[in-house]
C-alpha cells in the first residue's frame, strides 16, 4: 500500500467543493460490498500510519468500544437514576462496571460490556446476571452537565412510566455504530416495502423521491448465492428460491443471528465509509471507492446528479446521519412525519438534512468535517465567521464580492457570516445545547418564516418582535410574508417578542430552541418563564430548560427532571420559593 494514495483521495474530498474526479486511468477495486471484500482497519495501519493514529483516537472510530479495554469517563460511583418506580444504580464490583436495575417486582444486575459514544455522552451495553444477550442499558452519562439521564430520553419521546432493559444491542443501532458489509444494509433498497424488520435498515423512506439513490440487482442469481453465503455465515440455512425469497431470509437471519462476533469490526472502521478494501490492501494500485463497486448490485445517483466525489461522500455519510428519531410527529419547514416532511429537529439527521439543500450536489460533508479526527471546536466556529465565507465563495463569488449588499450587516460582523444565517443553530444537540441545522437555506425562505417558529433572525436578535424582524426582511430583501400565517404561529399581536412567543406557543422542538436561546441571553427574568418547562411532556426538553436556567442563574439546580412530572413540579415550586426568599 502507498500512504499517499488514500490520503490524497481523502484530502481532495475535503477541499474545494468542485474537486476534480480521479484520473480515468486509476484502477478501482472490483467489488466492495460483500463480506469477503473487507479486510478490517488493521490492514490500513502499515501504509497510512499517521492518518491511522489520528483516526484511532477519533469519535468515529470509538463509537463502540469494549468496556474492558476502553477509557470511560462516566463515574460508576453509586449514582442512582429514577424513572417512575424504577431505579438504575451505577457502581463498581471489583474492576467491573455494574448497573443495578430495581423495579417493584425485583432487582437485576448487569455487567457493562460495551460503551457507545464518547464525544458528548456515553451509553452502555451489558449482560444480565441471569445470562442472555447483551442489552442496551437504561443509563446515559452526559459530559456537559456531568450527570446521568435515562437512555430513553435521548430523543423526543414523552415521559415513560418505567425503565426498559428489553432492547437487545445486536438488534438495535448496531449497523451505524459498527462496521458491516455494505450489501447487508441494502436489503430494504433491493426488496422495497414489505421486507421483514432488521437492524441493518438504513433505507431513508422519508427523502423526497427526487433525492433517492436507486439500488438495483445486476445479477439476481449471483446475488442470491451471495446472500445464501451470508445467511450460512450467520449460522442459518438459506431457503430455496430466487432473490425475492432470499432477501427476506437474509434480513431475518441478520435480525436474529447477527451479534458482536459477526461484525466486520467493532466500532466504525475504515471500511464503514470506504467500503470493502481487501483488494486495495493486497494491491495498493487498486484504489478504494465510496461508490458501490460490484457485478451483483449497484447504487446510482438520482436524476440530476452525476455521481461526483462530493455526492458519493454525502451519500456515504447520510447512510447513518439520516435519522428522524422516534415517532416525534413534527419536522422543520412546518412538516410532519406523514405530510410535507421537512428537516430533522434533533442531532443525527445532519446528512439527510444536508441532502435536502442545493449545496449538497457540489460540496461534501468533509469540506467542514474531518471524519479521521475530532473536529476542533475553534475551527468549526471559525467557519461561522466572515473568514469562513471562503468556503461558500468558491461557488458564490458574486455574492461574496458584494457581501454587505447581500447581508445588510457590516462585512466583519457575525451577520455577514454565511453559516450564521444559512445554517442557523436550531437543532437539538447531544449536550442540551443547539447545533446547526444542516439543510442549507435562507432565513427568508417563505416556508421557514411562515411555518416554523422562531424566525431564524431571532436566534441572534432575541430581543426583537415578530413584526420588526419580518418588516426588516421585507425591506432588505424585497419579499412579502403572509401576516395571517404569522398570526397563526405567534398570536394576533405581532408586536410580541419572537423567542418568548415561541416559548409559549411553539411545538416542543421549537420551545427547546427558545429555551436554549434565552439561556444564552444571561437575562435572569427568564426564570419564571422557563421554569415550568422543567416538567415538560417531553423529558428531553426538560434537560434543555435545566441547562438554560443554570446558565442564567450561575448555580447548579438540584432538580431531578427525569422524575415523574408531578414530582418535578413539586421540586420546581420549592426551588422557585427558595429562590424568591433569598432575593
Amino acid at each position: 500500500m502507498r500512504a499517499a494514495l488514500l490520503l490524497g483521495f481523502v484530502i481532495a474530498c475535503g477541499g474545494a467543493s468542485r474537486s476534480p474526479a480521479p484520473a480515468a486511468s486509476a484502477r478501482r477495486v472490483a467489488s466492495n460490498v460483500l463480506r469477503a471484500d473487507y479486510a478490517g482497519s488493521e490492514a490500513c495501519a502499515d501504509c497510512h500510519a499517521e492518518l491511522y493514529q489520528r483516526w484511532a483516537a477519533s469519535p468515529m472510530r470509538n463509537m463502540t468500544r469494549d468496556a474492558s479495554k476502553a477509557t470511560i469517563r462516566a463515574p460508576f460511583d453509586g449514582a442512582t437514576l429514577r424513572v417512575g418506580p424504577d431505579t438504575a444504580t451505577m457502581t463498581m464490583d471489583g474492576g467491573a462496571r455494574i448497573v443495578i436495575v430495581t423495579t417493584p417486582t425485583g432487582r437485576e444486575t448487569f455487567r457493562v460490556t460495551k460503551v457507545v459514544g464518547g464525544r458528548y455522552r456515553e451509553d452502555f451495553v451489558g449482560v444480565s446476571e441471569h445470562g442472555g444477550p447483551e442489552r442496551v442499558l437504561p443509563a446515559t452519562y452526559v459530559f456537559a452537565t456531568q450527570s446521568w439521564r435515562y437512555k430513553g430520553y435521548s430523543v423526543m419521546v414523552k415521559e415513560r412510566p418505567a425503565m426498559s432493559t428489553r432492547a437487545v444491542w445486536s438488534q438495535e443501532c448496531i449497523a451505524c455504530h459498527n462496521t458491516l458489509p455494505l450489501a447487508t444494509v441494502l436489503y430494504d433498497e433491493l426488496y422495497g416495502p414489505g421486507l421483514p424488520g432488521y437492524q441493518g435498515k438504513l433505507s431513508d423512506r422519508t427523502l423526497p423521491e427526487r433525492l433517492v439513490w436507486p439500488t438495483r440487482s445486476h445479477d439476481d442469481a449471483a446475488l442470491s448465492r451471495a446472500l445464501a453465503d451470508e445467511i450460512r455465515f450467520l449460522g442459518d440455512t438459506p431457503p430455496d428460491g430466487g432473490l425475492r425469497t432470499m432477501l427476506p431470509a437474509a434480513a431475518s437471519a441478520s435480525e436474529h443471528l447477527l451479534d458482536g462476533t459477526k461484525l466486520v469490526e467493532l466500532g466504525v472502521g475504515c471500511e464503514a465509509c470506504h467500503n470493502g478494501s481487501r483488494s486495495h490492501a493486497h494491491d495498493p494500485a487498486k484504489l478504494p471507492a465510496f461508490e458501490t463497486r460490484s457485478s451483483l448490485l449497484g447504487v446510482s445517483p438520482p436524476r440530476g446528479q452525476d455521481g461526483t466525489r462530493a455526492q458519493w461522500i454525502n451519500q456515504t455519510c447520510a447512510k447513518c446521519h439520516t435519522v428522524l428519531f422516534t415517532r416525534y410527529p413534527w419536522t422543520w419547514e412546518g412538516g410532519t412525519r406523514t405530510k410535507n416532511l421537512g428537516g430533522s429537529t434533533t442531532n443525527s439527521g445532519e446528512g439527510r438534512d444536508f441532502k435536502l439543500g442545493a449545496c449538497a450536489t457540489a460540496m461534501a460533508c468533509t469540506t467542514c468535517h474531518d471524519p479521521h479526527d475530532t473536529d476542533v471546536r475553534d475551527k468549526l466556529d471559525a467557519l461561522a465567521t466572515p473568514a469562513g465565507n471562503r468556503v461558500c465563495a468558491q461557488c458564490h463569488a458574486q455574492i461574496a464580492a458584494k457581501l454587505t449588499e447581500h447581508t445588510h450587516h457590516q462585512a466583519t460582523s457575525a451577520g455577514s457570516a454565511c453559516v450564521q444565517c444559512h445554517m442557523p443553530r436550531k437543532n437539538m444537540g447531544l449536550d442540551y445545547d443547539l447545533v446547526r441545522y444542516h439543510r442549507i437555506g435562507s432565513p427568508t425562505d417563505r416556508v421557514r418564516v411562515e411555518a416554523d417558529r422562531p424566525l431564524e433572525c431571532a436566534l441572534c436578535h432575541a430581543d426583537k418582535t415578530v413584526e420588526s424582524l419580518v418588516s426588516t426582511m421585507e425591506q432588505w430583501w424585497g419579499k412579502r410574508f403572509d401576516r395571517g400565517a404569522l398570526r397563526m404561529l405567534y398570536g394576533d399581536n405581532l408586536n410580541v417578542n419572537v423567542i418568548r412567543a415561541t416559548l409559549v406557543r411553539g411545538k416542543p422542538h421549537e420551545q427547546a430552541v427558545a429555551i436554549a436561546t434565552l439561556g444564552h441571553t444571561g437575562d435572569r427574568s427568564i426564570v419564571p418563564l422557563v421554569a415550568p418547562h422543567l416538567a415538560h411532556d417531553y423529558p428531553l426538553v426538560r434537560y434543555y430548560a435545566l441547562r438554560a436556567l443554570e446558565r442564567v442563574t450561575g448555580t447548579r439546580i438540584a432538580i431531578d427532571v427525569g422524575a415523574p412530572a408531578a414530582d418535578v413540579k413539586l421540586q420546581v415550586d420549592a426551588w422557585l420559593t427558595a429562590a424568591a426568599a433569598s432575593r
